[in-house]
């Protein structure tokens, strides 16, 4: 399956990516708008890929490209308005459960196609899930009514993106047609967010100055997101629609990865992981590996 493996590849690669976005919202870029705009802007670049493959299509796959590339900014905005407002260990694993769900009945709403529905897709979809859920979920941390709207927003969100983005790469002639269309979509979603004061004021009267290292550090992971994005976009592309929901749930992997990376992180750089991880912590993050492991093994495998 090399839509599996291109998008366990993405995940990894987005793992690497969290780390740096953690640091920049929390410190250097700590407005969720602002931070949406210069990651929007950079779907521009998507215009260097036209060599590889672009045409123009009929005006309502135009529509429907732009409005995915669009919806997938407002998508990011919310997640990182969430992130915000609350504690990262409630979020994650909240839209980790509910977007898997979405997008199982998007796909069968929207697409109108339907595939055979085998015990095994469905028990890795079951197991992936709630590896995804449990690798996230930490002690002593209650979901609150408005953490779980915030992440159901930003998870439907998503789902839709998703939804509309396989609708285009099935629609447009080539890969990269559909896939630059849509990321002109998310430049001009980006300039949108120009009329927000608090954007333009940050932009234009410079209230905050850069350190060499944030431009460094901001353009070092968003070369690595938009690789992973090439990835992910490319095993949506390549995945049979039944297959979609799968796509979500894996996201449990990028969890998995980041945890393996803080953990070696933390043994040269002590402070790192700041919380001692408790006996039942740990077997609830083994679970949760396991659940995923073989969620995956049923995937590759059968």
């Amino acid at each position: 399956m090399p839509w599996l493996i291109a998008i366990i590849s993405a995940y990894f690669l987005y793992a690497i990516v969290a780390l740096a976005d953690k640091y920049l919202l929390k410190s250097a870029i700590p407005s969720p708008k602002v931070y949406c705009f210069y990651v929007g802007i950079l779907g521009i670049s998507a215009l260097f890929l036209i060599p590889l493959g672009f045409s123009i299509p009929q005006p309502f796959d135009i529509a429907i490209a732009l409005l995915a590339g669009a919806i997938s900014i407002l998508a990011i905005l919310k997640f990182y308005t969430a992130l915000k407002k609350f504690d990262v260990s409630v979020v994650i694993p909240s839209i980790g459960g509910i977007l898997p769900v979405f997008t199982f009945f998007l796909s069968f709403y929207f697409l109108k196609e339907r595939g055979t529905i085998e015990i095994e897709k469905i028990s890795a979809f079951i197991l992936l899930v709630l590896g995804s859920i449990l690798i996230g979920l930490e002690e002593k941390k209650s979901i609150s009514l408005k953490s779980l709207q915030a992440s159901a927003l930003a998870a439907f969100l998503f789902s839709l993106t998703l939804i509309l983005s396989k609708f285009v790469y099935i629609r447009q002639e080539t890969f990269w047609s559909g896939f630059i269309w849509m990321r002109i979509g998310a430049f001009a979603a980006a300039l949108f967010l120009l009329f927000s004061k608090e954007v333009r004021e940050e932009i234009f009267k410079k209230r905050v100055s850069f350190k060499k290292e944030t431009i460094t550090l901001f353009f070092s992971s968003q070369a690595i997101a938009a690789f992973a994005f090439i990835l992910q976009n490319w095993a949506i592309y390549l995945a049979p629609v039944i297959y979609l929901a799968t796509i979500n749930a894996l996201e449990g992997t990028k969890y998995l990865f980041l945890l393996i990376i803080l953990t070696l992180l933390s043994i040269k750089y002590k402070g790192i992981l700041k919380e001692e991880i408790s006996r039942e912590n740990f077997l609830q993050k083994l679970v949760s590996i396991l659940l995923i492991s073989v969620g995956l093994a049923i995937l590759a495998f059968k």
